[in-house]
């Protein structure tokens, strides 16, 4: 999830990363035809990234008549990648899918992209860079555009331009041209800046389609970042988000991501559709109403009531913060692609571990949650070492409890989760699940990308309301012929 801060000078943008460095904000850790829609796939692979042929059957064709693409989105670390091919010619920059923010930005400048604090990511394969000198079609956005307006905030239509230097006659008659000021943009740990640019973005409609153009595609040309040392496209409701710019805003999408065990498999994709065809023929699918808050408004919420614990266990009643808004417009349950694991808010996230324990008779494995940071893992049998011979864990069965009576049961898988290799015949598995801390402003928990593996979630923007349905996600995949044989 990303929460907006735009600065307008050079000075006041050092001045913010500087400050960043010593303090950063806790990580919020319709029947229709459907032949309006954008398909892309979701494909999981920690190693190695598969990049699209540079030869295209080129269609241009404006955001509002686009019937469909299709490209690959891969799981990597603690995220989902997706392709994006900007430019002429093409340029292929690997980013994040991102539901908790708007802004899509991607490095740019092959060797003065800096990213502070991202030793982890030095010489890594997916820090790929985009440069718009390379590009003929790519220019900066202007500073009277909505979409700069938007990134720096602003109420008025003047400010940016008054800061690019733009006279107060030319600004009363319309005729100041200069570009849009850099920005500053703040993520859960991260920061980035740079600069508003627009370029031709490639779609595809489906995997054999031809490619479509959308022309004046902006985004932002990041120079520096703290902690972002990779791209993000932003799928919020803001104006700068993909769906907006390719006018699906008031349709919707859905995705379907691959469990981990297809996370070093190439040929199986996990399917995100956009458009009509995401919320079309869904009268099998629980919804649960889309939460609006008023501090983060472009985001998306849902309201959670209960969490029950085995089968047929106690049911556990949440606080009202996870399904109600104050005055400010904090509380609720993002739902964020953006964010690994599920947050909970205390006391109730060490209620529920109480709850867990007491049910679960495997040794605790201390040492690993002291390594790993999470706060529950045990030990369990793993025979010769294989953990194809493991004998299924009797962990319990999480449910989670919506608003309007949507029960997920979420899919084994989402919530133990192994280590590591085994070693001496044991295996050791940890609750993914994290503690919200003590954070009082922003959601009070975030439902994250982990624990919605194998469940296919449908965001239906025009009825206001987030469909769940525990799916087979490579079946989907297959279906939507994302599953190479």
């Amino acid at each position: 999830m990303t929460t907006p801060f735009c600065l307008s000078t050079c000075f006041l943008i050092f001045s913010f990363l500087s400050s960043a460095l010593v303090h950063v904000n806790q990580c919020y850790a319709k029947e229709k035809n459907p032949s309006s829609s954008l398909v892309l796939s979701l494909s999981r692979s920690k190693n190695s990234l598969s990049i699209p042929k540079s030869s295209y059957n080129l269609v241009k064709k404006t955001s509002e008549t686009l019937d469909g693409v299709i490209e690959p989105l891969r799981e990597v670390r603690d995220g989902y990648l997706i392709t994006l091919n900007l430019g002429t010619p093409p340029q292929i920059i690997q980013v994040y899918m991102d539901t908790g923010s708007d802004l899509t930005w991607v490095p740019c400048g092959n060797l003065s992209f800096d990213c502070i604090d991202c030793d982890d990511y030095k010489n890594h394969k997916l820090m790929s860079s985009f440069s718009p000198s390379f590009s003929s079609s790519s220019s900066r956005d202007f500073c009277d555009s909505h979409y700069c307006i938007n990134i720096h905030s602003s109420d008025n239509p003047f400010d940016q331009c008054t800061v690019a230097g733009c006279s107060l006659s030319s600004l009363l008659k319309g005729t100041c041209s200069r570009p849009c000021p850099s920005f500053a943009y703040t993520y859960g740990e991260g920061v980035v800046t740079g600069t508003l640019t627009k370029d031709t973005l490639r779609v595809h409609s489906n995997p054999n389609s031809n490619i479509r153009e959308v022309q004046k595609f902006v985004f932002g040309c990041v120079g520096t970042t703290y902690r972002e040392p990779i791209g993000i496209v932003g799928f919020g409701k803001g104006p700068l988000s993909l769906p907006s710019q390719l006018g699906f805003l008031q349709k919707g999408f859905s995705h379907c991501f691959l469990p981990f065990k297809f996370a070093n498999n190439p040929n199986m994709s996990s399917p995100l559709v956009v458009g009509e065809q995401a919320i079309f023929s869904k009268e099998n699918f629980q919804f649960t109403p889309m939460l609006k808050s008023s501090m983060y408004p472009n985001f998306y919420y849902i309201g959670l009531e209960a969490i029950t614990v085995g089968n047929g266990g106690a049911t556990t009643q949440v606080p009202l913060a996870l399904r109600e808004f104050d005055s400010l417009g904090n509380g609720g349950m993002l739902i964020d692609s953006g964010t690994t694991y599920t947050h909970l808010p205390e006391p109730f996230y060490s209620n529920l571990l109480t709850t867990f324990q007491s049910s679960i008779n495997y040794t605790r494995a201390k040492e690993a949650e002291a390594q790993t940071g999470f706060d529950l893992c045990y030990r369990l049998p793993c025979p010769n070492n294989n953990i194809n011979t493991l004998v299924t864990d009797d962990f319990p069965l999480i449910t989670f409890h919506f608003l309007n009576n949507v029960s997920l049961i979420l899919p084994n898988g989402n919530n133990f989760y192994a280590m590591g290799a085994p070693r001496n015949s044991t295996v050791v598995k940890c609750l993914l699940f994290q503690s919200m801390k003590d954070s009082k402003e922003g959601p009070a928990g975030i439902f994250g990308s982990f624990q919605q593996q194998n469940v296919e979630v449908v965001y239906d923007l025009e009825r206001e309301r987030i469909g769940l349905q525990n799916t087979d996600c490579a079946s989907a995949a297959a279906s939507q012929g994302l599953h190479k044989k």
